[in-house]
């Protein structure tokens, strides 16, 4: 493993030039209690701005806007609501450099990685200025032929948003894009590790003729409270939630309480499986992408590897190989491949888990440990011969670690690949197209990679089963997300 050198810097005019007030009704206002929160910055360990820290009141004063904003944003044609969109995405374009810094430095990825989520970001934006015109109802003769059946699809409403700290402008983009497509005004929670990216969103779309109450955007360390209390006013009828899914079941216990409309993109525990007749090259190469994008916090990471036991030694020596050879340093650092993770309780939980398969037999190819510098890293890590029970198998790992198990039987591995609660995403990786899709049918997954280390798309339905969620963002699917379907009886 290589270690970047270059020292990332706490001076930064685009950290400086980010709004760090609560967005409430097209206004930036400090919280009403006049509290406020650090941003740190993941590769310094010290913090780079503060933002104000929102509490009940200033909930309410944000649904209080989105509830005067909700009717005429509604009631604006779609091609209105549309060019908003398709504006926000040129802007976004534009400032695809400012943006990507600011993502660095209060989320620590690499600046590759951070322009690369900029662009997916700005492309749901795009996405959906042309999908707003295409929230489409059916007319149809009732099979007694006593009327029509017309259905039509409206806006759910006033919608809560709370995104998760490992995507800040894309899990943003790819919740507000389609409310507002549909005709939904929103009240935005980000993460209170990265507020930041959520504020410089604001300020964007109220650049982008946004008209104020629409969106609203509240940064928070009360986030359960807030989020409750949210949740418990008549006035929202959605919820939209990108986060664990611990979380995730408290959310939906509070949604039941009034019944809200509910999306849940949760945990992931991705398997990657390597057959014997896989092309090794593109299998490793895929590997880098599905385990290390975003240094592996991602809930679509590769979380274990099940390898043909045929060429598992192969397989793991070229990983090892690939992964030992990065470089780790601080984001903005040039030849910077993988920052640091987002905090210190992050950064020690992988090390537990990697200890742990340490301690039961598993062996460390490269990694194994945290450097020595500030900031809270931990070294790209491939473990090989991990026993199929070790316990960093069954959750989600959130760190650059590759755990490989050798299997011999294609059945086995399918068993061992869907025994987790979670089924977000699997990989898998063989020449046999047939093999490739009657394995696709039978992973226990809402999305299926063959042969692709990526499958998230804007005009694809992204989501999971079982307990990875709920419902799907992205694609058609996702404008659906925040309508209802109207029936109307009507004869003529």
């Amino acid at each position: 493993m290589t270690t970047g050198q270059v020292q990332q810097t706490p001076d930064s005019a685009v950290v400086a030039g980010v709004p760090t007030e609560l967005f409430i009704g097209g206004q930036w206002v400090p919280a009403e209690s006049g509290d406020r929160m650090p941003v740190e910055d993941p590769a310094l360990a010290e913090p780079i701005a503060s933002v104000a820290n929102a509490d009940l009141p200033d909930a309410m004063a944000a649904l209080d806007a989105a509830e005067r904003a909700q009717t005429a944003w509604a009631e604006r044609p779609p091609r209105e609501r549309a060019e908003v969109l398709r504006q926000a995405f040129t802007l976004m374009t534009e400032r695809r450099e400012q943006f990507a810094e600011l993502i660095v430095r209060e989320n620590g990825k690499a600046l590759a990685d951070a322009r690369s989520e900029v662009n997916y970001a700005a492309e749901f934006f795009r996405w959906y200025a042309e999908e707003a015109v295409r929230a489409l109802g059916t007319v149809q003769t009732a099979p007694s032929g006593a009327n029509r059946i017309v259905v039509l699809r409206q806006p759910v409403g006033i919608a809560v948003l709370v995104t998760p700290w490992n995507f800040p402008a894309a899990m943003a983009t790819r919740k507000i894009a389609p409310a507002l497509a549909a005709g939904c005004t929103v009240v935005l929670k980000p993460a209170s590790d990265t507020p930041l990216t959520a504020l410089a969103l604001a300020a964007l779309l109220d650049e982008a003729g946004v008209p104020g109450g629409v969106v609203n955007v509240l940064p928070s360390r009360r986030s359960g409270p807030l989020v409750a209390a949210m949740l418990d006013d008549p006035r929202v009828r959605k919820v939209s939630f990108t986060g664990s899914t611990e979380v995730g079941r408290i959310l939906l216990a509070q949604a039941a309480r009034t019944v809200v409309n509910v999306s849940m993109e949760l945990g992931g525990n991705a398997p990657f499986l390597v057959l014997a007749d896989a092309d090794l090259d593109a299998a490793v190469a895929g590997a880098m992408v599905a385990k290390m994008r975003n240094g592996g916090e991602a809930c679509t990471a590769a979380n274990r590897f099940y390898v043909h036991g045929s060429v598992a030694a192969e397989f793991s020596r070229r990983l090892a190989y690939a992964m030992g050879g990065l470089v780790v340093g601080p984001g903005m650092a040039p030849g910077t491949e993988v920052g640091p993770l987002v905090n210190a309780v992050t950064r020690d939980k992988v090390a537990q888990l990697v200890q742990g398969a340490a301690d039961v037999g598993a062996s460390v190819l490269t990694g194994g440990g945290a450097p020595d510098r500030t900031g809270y890293y931990y070294s790209p890590t491939v473990l090989a011969d991990v026993p199929p029970d070790a316990s960093i198998l069954g959750e989600e790992i959130f760190g650059p670690v590759a755990p490989i198990v050798a299997f011999d039987d294609l059945d086995d591995a399918i068993r061992q690949a869907n025994a987790t609660e979670y089924g977000l995403v699997s990989y898998l990786y063989t020449r046999d197209l047939a093999t490739a899709l009657r394995t696709a049918e039978a992973l226990e997954a809402g999305m299926i990679g063959i042969n692709r280390g990526v499958v998230s798309d804007p005009a694809a339905p992204f989501g999971g089963v079982k307990q990875s969620g709920i419902g799907r963002e992205g694609g058609h699917d996702g404008l659906l997300e925040f309508t209802e379907s109207k029936y109307v009886a009507v004869s003529w």
